[in-house]
Parts: C-alpha cells; structure tokens; sequence
C-alpha cells in the first residue's frame, strides 16, 4: 500500500529541522526521492538499515533531508564510499543517489569498476542533461545540440548512455524512466532495491533553472512535453530502425539478473584463501 500522501512521507522519513530543500520549482529530484521513500515504505525496509551515500551536487544533497544515517562525500566518489560502508557492514542496504555529471564525468571510473565488481548497492541517478549546482556546463549525457554554458551553441560531443553503460559493465539491474512515469519508477526502485549486486534505476529530471532556460523550456510543463516527445518506450523502440531512433531517448526495464554481488564473492573469497593457508577452524 502506497503512502496516502506527501505530508506522510515527509513526516515519516524527512529531518523536518532541514526544510524546505534547496531544489528550484519544477526540479525533478524531489519526485525521485519520492519513489525512492515511497518504494522504502513499500517493502517494509528498516531505515536504520540503509545508509544513503551521495556525491556533490544538486541530487547529492538529497541525504541531508531523509532521517537515514547518511554521507554526502566527494565530487564522484559516492560508490568509493560506499564499496567501504559495504564491506565493512554487510546487513546495511546501501543507497546512492547521485548526478549525471557526478556518476559519469568525474565519478565515471569509480561507476564502472563498482558495476564490474557488481558492488551491492542501489544507485538512483538523476540524469538532467547539466551540471546544475554549477553554473549549467553540460554532463556527458547531454545529447547533440542541447546547449549549456559550455555548449552556448549546442552540445557537438557524443553523448554517454548510462543505461547502456550499465548494461555493458554487468549490472544486476537497470532501468530508465522520466520521473513522470510514477508507477515505472517506485516500481523499478522496489526491484533494485530486492536485488543483489548492483542495480541502477535512471530518471531523466527536468531542470528548468540552469538547463531549460538554456534550451528555451522555461516551465516543467514545457520540459515535460519535451520528455513525453524524447522518450520511446523499449518494446517500441526495439521495432524502430535507428535513424527514426536518432535522438530519442529509450525508457523501460533493460536488464534484470541474477549474478553474485561483491559482497558473496569477498566472503568466498575469503573462505578460499583461510583454507590454502590452513587458517580453516
């Protein structure tokens, strides 16, 4: 059952003390959090439990606000710290929410490598084409043509796909959606979060200050009409030749497996190396 409202999650899982956040209106990054509270409340998980970990920038301050244990790190580090908190505690279920430009630009070989170690850990990544904390430089997702304060004349670089990305690298998990789709997104969150091993659940955010100002989308009704025109649902996109795919966006569940998580192989691992060494009780 569904929280009945947004005052009932913020009254059950949010530090009253730090409102209101620091997010502009129309800012995506509230309704990721609220999937993510609300896929929580959904499972019946112990927030004493779960540590959030967050890197730098607008969706990093986001472990600030909920009422978990959390660490706001480093500008890409988010996944070195929480490849410690892992290893260290086990029983904790590690979440990091982080940035395009914080997951794929600075953090990009922190993000792989956590992936190819299959890592245990959920990432909720907000993907809003800019670096929004800083001034709207463009990320490295940011496809050809959008502009920035980098790009004043449009993006000319190819553009990362981080679901792909993901794919490629051996995730347990990944799914994309725009934090329109509601029901998509608590619901891929609640599956990332039962999983073992690393899983990512990518939401396309509107920003209206720093990227749709530049891109003449003012208003989130305005962005949200652009993500409706962007978007193309997996099953459709599978039928389309890729000229008609050229510059879309592909939304929908792209991986769901079962591979051991860092976590399982370390203790293996271990086991291995106290039997050679006749360490074995």
């Amino acid at each position: 059952m569904y929280l009945k409202s947004a005052y009932d999650i913020r009254d059950k899982y949010l530090r009253k003390d730090m409102l209101p956040t620091i997010f502009c209106p129309g800012c995506g990054i509230g309704s990721a959090l609220q999937y993510t509270l609300r896929a929580i409340d959904d499972l019946g998980l112990n927030p004493d439990e779960i540590v959030w970990v967050s890197g730098i920038g607008c969706s990093s301050r986001v472990p600030g606000f909920v009422n978990f244990d959390g660490l706001h790190t480093t500008h890409g580090r988010a996944l070195a710290f929480a490849t410690g908190i892992k290893l260290a505690n086990p029983n904790l279920k590690i979440i990091a929410f982080m940035g395009d430009g914080d997951a794929a630009a600075i953090g990009g070989n922190h993000f792989i490598h956590a992936i190819r170690r299959n890592l245990d850990v959920t990432v909720i990544l907000i993907n809003n084409f800019t670096y929004g904390m800083t001034g709207g430089q463009v990320a490295p997702t940011a496809l050809k043509g959008l502009r920035g304060t980098t790009a004043p004349y449009g993006q000319f670089e190819n553009p990362f796909d981080i679901a792909d990305l993901a794919v490629s690298a051996g995730a347990n998990y990944v799914a994309r959606w725009s934090v329109f789709n509601y029901l998509q997104g608590i619901n891929s969150i609640k599956k990332a979060l039962s999983k073992e091993g690393f899983t990512l659940v990518e939401f396309l955010s509107p920003c209206p200050i720093s990227f749709g100002r530049r891109n003449r989308m003012k208003t989130a009704p305005e962005l949200l009409r652009w993500y409706q025109k962007i978007t193309v649902p997996l099953a459709k996109a599978k039928k389309m030749p890729p000229e008609e795919l050229e510059g879309k966006i592909v939304i929908g569940e792209f991986v769901d497996r079962d591979r051991p998580g860092l976590v399982r192989e370390y203790e293996a691992y271990k086991r291995r190396a106290k039997k050679m060494m006749g360490w074995e009780e």
